[in-house]
């Protein structure tokens, strides 16, 4: 008990709630209109409205962008009213310069796009349903991030 006590010092609680929230939200999503609640598609389909590039002007793109549009705002919502209620208006600190988080969240969405899901579509939707595809793609992200987790600590990042 004393590991898991120093893996998460402030408890469980918040991840637990914050799973259950997450998994209440795609699976009412899902019931309630059929759709799949991963993410990555959000990165093709606001590319719909600028680029008319044949790729980003598919017909499931077309129609789906609107309300990945506000799946997408939906999240980021969520995380304001979470920091301002529940964090008490702590905001999240990193060390992390903006324009690399940028380019980072480019080069994931372009990757998840690329490699046909994101973690929470896989993760979450995908094994929900008992998809082996998306436990493949879940083993090789979480290998993945590990793999560059220690590169990047071992090249004296954070």
């Amino acid at each position: 008990m004393s590991a898991l006590a120093h893996l998460f010092p402030s408890g469980v609680a918040s991840y637990l709630a914050g799973g259950l929230f997450i998994g209440a939200g795609v699976a009412l999503l899902f019931v309630l209109t059929g759709y799949i609640g991963g993410v990555s598609t959000f990165f093709s389909a606001v590319w719909s409205f600028f680029s008319r590039w044949h790729h980003f002007q598919q017909r499931g793109l077309l129609t789906s962008r609107n309300w990945r549009v506000m799946y997408a705002l939906g999240m980021v919502l969520g995380a304001g009213v979470f920091t301002l209620t529940i964090n008490h208006g702590h905001a999240f600190v990193t060390k992390v310069p903006p324009w690399q988080l940028l380019v980072g969240g480019l080069i994931g969405g372009f990757g998840a796009r690329y490699s046909g899901g994101c973690t929470s579509g896989h993760g979450i939707c995908g094994l929900g349903s008992l998809q082996k595809p998306s436990l493949a793609a879940v083993i090789t992200f979480v290998v993945a991030a590990i793999i560059t987790a220690h590169i990047v600590r071992a090249l004296g990042g954070v």
